[in-house]
C-alpha cells in the first residue's frame, strides 16, 4: 500500500480557460478539492506555498478550514520557507490547526527555493545572522520550530500576571501534542536529505533535484531516499521514517485529457540552473494510457522506494477536473501497481 495524495500550487489569473481567476476562488476551490478527495479514498491535501505570487501563500486558515471541514484525510504543505517565518508564531498557528484538524496536519518546511523577488524574505523583517547564509537562516529557524514544537517550557512568567500561570517557564499554546514527529523537511540534496533524517523530520523530495550525479532523476532521487532511509536508523528513532515525491501524472483516459496533456506522452527528464551556478535536474511528467503509466511508473525507482506519492495537480482547471484526474488514478493505475 502506497499513501496517495494532491499537490497544488494554487495558482489564478484572471484568464478566459482559467476556473481560478482570483485568490477567493483558489482558497475556495481548495477548500472544495480537499473534501472531495477525501470522499474518493485520497489520503493527503497539500498545498504549496509562494510569496509575491499570485499563488497560495499563507498556509494555516487553509489548513485550518480544510481541517474543520474534513475527517480522516492527511493535510500538509511542500513546502513551507522558513526564511520567511517567524518559528514561535508559526507554533502557534501550526498547533491551533492540528488540534482543529484532529491531529492529521503534515507539515513541510525547508530553507525556501528561488521566490519572485529578490531577498524576499528581507521584506518580513528577516536578516541572516552574521556569518550566515539565508539556507543556513532557514535551517536555523526550522530547529527552532521543531524545538518549540515540544511543548516544554521555555518563557520566563510574569510575577504579576493578568491570568494565573500553572508552575514553572511557560510554553506556547495552543500546544497539539504529536505535531513535532509531523514535521517533512523538502530537500533537495542529499545533504539535506542526511540532515533531515538527523534531526527527526520526514522527507519531502519533489520534482526537483540537484544533479549530484548525472544519473536519470528518478535513480538520483532513489539514491537520495536510501541515504535519507540509513541515516535515519543510525540517528536511532524509534518511529518508523516517511518519505513523499512529487510527480505529474495523467492517465489519458478522454479525448479532454488527450487535449491537455497528451503531448506530454513523451516527456524526458529536464536540465536546468538555480541561483547561478547550481546545476539541477527536472524530473519528467507522465502522461498516457493507463496500462502505459502502470509500465512506466513501474521503473521509477524512487516512487518504489517513497510510501508517499504527491500528484501535482493542474488546480487551475477546476475541482470537478482535478477529480476525475485522481479518480483516474485511484481507479486505473494504482491498483495495477499494488497500491490500492
Amino acid at each position: 500500500m502506497k499513501k496517495i495524495g494532491f499537490l497544488s500550487f494554487g495558482h489564478w489569473a484572471n484568464h478566459p480557460a482559467y476556473k481560478t481567476r482570483t485568490a477567493s476562488d483558489t482558497l475556495l476551490q481548495s477548500i472544495e478539492l480537499a473534501v472531495a478527495a477525501e470522499s474518493i479514498g485520497l489520503d493527503g491535501a497539500y498545498f504549496r506555498v509562494h510569496h509575491f505570487a499570485s499563488q497560495l501563500a499563507s498556509p494555516f486558515p487553509l489548513l485550518s478550514a480544510i481541517g474543520a471541514k474534513t475527517s480522516k484525510i492527511e493535510i500538509g504543505t511542500g513546502v513551507i520557507d522558513m526564511r520567511y517565518e517567524n518559528p514561535l508564531y508559526m507554533v502557534e498557528d501550526a498547533g491551533a490547526a492540528d488540534l482543529i484538524a484532529g491531529g492529521r496536519l503534515q507539515l513541510g518546511v525547508s530553507r525556501g527555493s528561488p521566490e519572485q523577488v529578490i531577498d524576499g524574505w528581507r521584506y518580513f523583517g528577516y536578516e541572516p545572522a552574521a556569518g550566515e547564509t539565508d539556507a543556513d537562516m532557514g535551517r536555523r529557524k526550522a530547529l527552532e520550530f521543531l524545538d518549540k514544537l515540544k511543548g516544554v517550557g521555555f518563557a520566563q512568567p510574569n510575577p504579576r500576571p493578568m491570568f494565573p500561570n500553572p508552575p514553572g517557564l511557560l510554553r506556547l499554546e495552543p500546544y497539539a501534542a504529536g505535531l513535532r514527529e509531523r514535521i517533512w523537511w523538502g530537500a533537495a540534496t542529499n545533504a539535506t536529505a542526511i540532515w533531515a533524517a538527523e534531526n527527526g523530520m520526514y522527507l519531502q523530495s519533489s520534482t526537483l533535484k540537484m544533479d549530484e550525479s548525472g544519473k536519470p532523476f528518478h535513480v538520483q532521487q532513489a539514491e537520495q531516499i536510501r541515504l535519507y532511509k540509513n541515516a535515519w536508523k543510525e540517528a536511532g528513532h524509534q518511529r518508523a521514517p516517511r518519505v513523499s515525491v512529487s510527480r505529474s501524472i495523467f492517465p489519458l483516459l478522454n479525448d479532454q485529457d488527450r487535449i491537455y496533456f497528451g503531448q506530454d506522452s513523451k516527456s524526458a527528464d529536464k536540465i536546468g540552473y538555480l541561483e547561478s551556478d547550481q546545476r539541477a535536474i527536472f524530473g519528467r511528467s507522465y502522461a498516457g494510457e493507463p496500462d502505459q503509466l502502470i509500465k512506466e511508473l513501474a521503473q521509477d525507482e524512487a516512487i518504489q522506494e517513497a510510501d508517499t506519492l504527491l500528484l501535482t495537480i493542474p488546480n487551475t482547471l477546476g475541482v470537478e477536473y482535478n477529480i476525475h484526474i485522481l479518480s483516474g488514478m485511484l481507479q486505473h493505475v494504482a491498483p495495477g501497481l499494488g497500491w490500492r
